[in-house]
């Protein structure tokens, strides 16, 4: 009741508190209505209700009444109860949800339903708890069907209110106790209209951003870093590096960091038969040759307006769509196959290729003039041998990525796995190392990936076969010592690589900085590149 009196006591805690509360309330012929009890360092925090009728009671007495009780440090009266104050926080909750929400007991009374469901089912809360479902839906009612059969029961349905149709999507499941004993049901309903949104949110490709790229290499902190300096210039950009480095991942990033609004079209110049790659890229009229489309289609170039065209593998197209990139790249304009109009285009170009152009213009096997257009900005992707020290985080990531794909237990790789990947040169780079991964988790049943797991591209591996390994034959013949050192060799470059100099990652060995010298030149080890990546100049042993 609205005009009862509620009270928070703070005792020093002792025993016969609640019977010291509970006598002198009877003695004084008041109703305990409700009652808290909370004990904490030492205190018990009691916070009680009592009935408020025609007996006269007020606050003050109230508290005269409770000063007589030994050991009490406060009292102060309340507006809630820490359990209405409870529920009202879950309430606040449940109706800030986006789903509709309704629950019944084991025969069909509702206990609990939300704003979204009120306004879904267009009935009113006050009018509707403790009514049976029936009431609300006297045909086909998913809860109805859970609560008879006990089976989880979905579908689509329509209902009609007095603010208009509404469809939704209704998923009802039963509820069990901690027994296993049926005590009632519970229906979540979702707009379809959210759905459609979700549903067209998860088909979008998801976008390729920089914090995709896992590494800590300098090669490649340093590579992101310019990147994201040039990225909304829109100025072209020259992607070069081997195959498997990640140059297309790399040309998303940019068009996502760029923040333009169109989209990103991909086009492998190498895929494309000669006599289709103008009319894909620029488009072509009404009638320009047999086969085309009555109204013509517009080609690549207009459809990537606002965005980025990636002409990947541009090493490999051919003399005569060569000329017209480079017209399209000065003036902004193209004109389609067949036509006379001259179309302006506001697409960011970005190139890529594993070839050395510039021994294909020396060639000429490439324009000059293209070759010199589109080197504008150059990014050098490293190759996976240059990146050592990442070799173990992107790993990590794809076994992880490759657990959850095959429903594993995550997996962990062991140290002698991760030297033998040190080792390896990796002429696949990344989706080398991707492919790696992959047969990895799908032939080790363990928890740890083990050394004989990691297949090289070369190496096979089939039930009761032997597999073929050149190498692991060749380590199998080799001495301790060799072994040793090899591993050895690992650890230097892996804390070379870790850290800012030689003495700092001698200071990390606990070793002098004169011994780091002599084990870096009795491994042979270098800087691989301009970041100071440590690598070796040949083979260990």
């Amino acid at each position: 009741m609205p005009n009862n009196l509620k009270v928070q006591l703070i005792f020093n805690d002792r025993i016969g508190i609640i019977f010291d509360i509970a006598r002198l309330m009877s003695d004084q012929g008041l109703n305990i209505v409700s009652m808290e009890v909370e004990q904490k360092e030492g205190f018990a925090k009691i916070s009680v209700e009592i009935e408020k009728e025609d007996n006269g009671v007020t606050s003050n007495s109230l508290f005269a009444l409770f000063e007589t009780l030994p050991g009490l440090e406060s009292q102060s009266a309340l507006r809630l109860l820490p359990q209405e104050k409870r529920q009202h926080w879950l309430r606040t909750i449940f109706d800030g949800m986006n789903e509709g929400v309704i629950s019944v007991d084991a025969g069909g009374f509702i206990n609990t339903i939300n704003n979204v469901a009120c306004k879904t089912l267009g009935v009113v809360y006050n009018n509707i708890i403790g009514h049976h479902i029936s009431e609300i839906s006297p045909k086909d009612s998913i809860l109805q069907e859970c609560i008879q059969k006990r089976i989880a029961v979905s579908r689509r349905k329509v209902n009609v209110t007095d603010t208009g149709r509404v469809a939704f999507y209704g998923s009802a499941k039963p509820i069990n106790d901690s027994r296993g004993n049926f005590v009632g049901a519970v229906l979540l309903i979702k707009n379809l209209k959210e759905v459609k949104e979700m549903v067209d949110a998860i088909s979008t490709p998801l976008e390729v951003t920089f914090d995709d790229f896992i590494g800590q290499s300098p090669a490649i902190s340093n590579l992101i870093t310019f990147a994201k300096k040039i990225a909304d210039t829109g100025t072209i950009v020259s992607i070069t590096g081997e195959s498997g480095t990640g140059k297309e991942l790399f040309a998303k990033a940019i068009h996502f960091e760029s923040g333009r609004t169109g989209p990103f079209i991909p086009i492998n110049c190498a895929a494309l038969p000669e006599q289709l790659i103008e009319s894909e890229l620029f488009g072509y009229v009404d009638g320009a040759f047999t086969g085309a489309r009555k109204k013509g289609k517009p080609g690549l170039f207009e459809a990537a307006e606002d965005g980025t065209i990636f002409l990947d593998e541009i090493g490999d197209m051919p003399p005569g769509p060569q000329a017209k990139i480079l017209r399209v790249l000065q003036d902004g304009l193209v004109r389609r196959i067949g036509g006379f109009e001259e179309i302006p285009v506001n697409a960011r170009v970005i190139t890529a290729t594993n070839k050395n152009l510039k021994e294909m213009v020396l060639e000429k096997r490439f324009r000059e003039d293209l070759f010199y257009r589109i080197n504008v900005l150059t990014i050098q992707m490293p190759p996976l041998k240059e990146r050592l020290m990442d070799i173990p985080l992107i790993a990590r990531d794809f076994l992880h990525q490759f657990n959850k794909k095959l429903a594993k237990a995550y997996q962990t790789i062991s140290k002698e796995a991760m030297s033998r990947m040190y080792n390896h040169s990796w002429p696949g780079n990344v989706r080398e190392l991707k492919n790696v991964i992959e047969r990895a988790s799908i032939l080790s049943d363990s928890d740890e990936i083990h050394v004989d797991s990691i297949l090289i591209s070369h190496e096979r591996a089939e039930h009761g076969e032997e597999r073929v390994d050149q190498e692991k034959s060749e380590k199998s013949l080799q001495s301790l010592k060799e072994r040793v050192g090899s591993y050895e060799a690992t650890i230097l470059l892996e804390t070379l690589n870790k850290t800012q100099s030689i003495r700092e990652a001698a200071r990390s060995l606990s070793i002098s900085h004169s011994a780091l010298l002599k084990k870096i030149e009795k491994y042979h080890l270098k800087n691989g590149n301009k970041n100071n990546q440590w690598n070796k100049k040949r083979p260990v042993f």
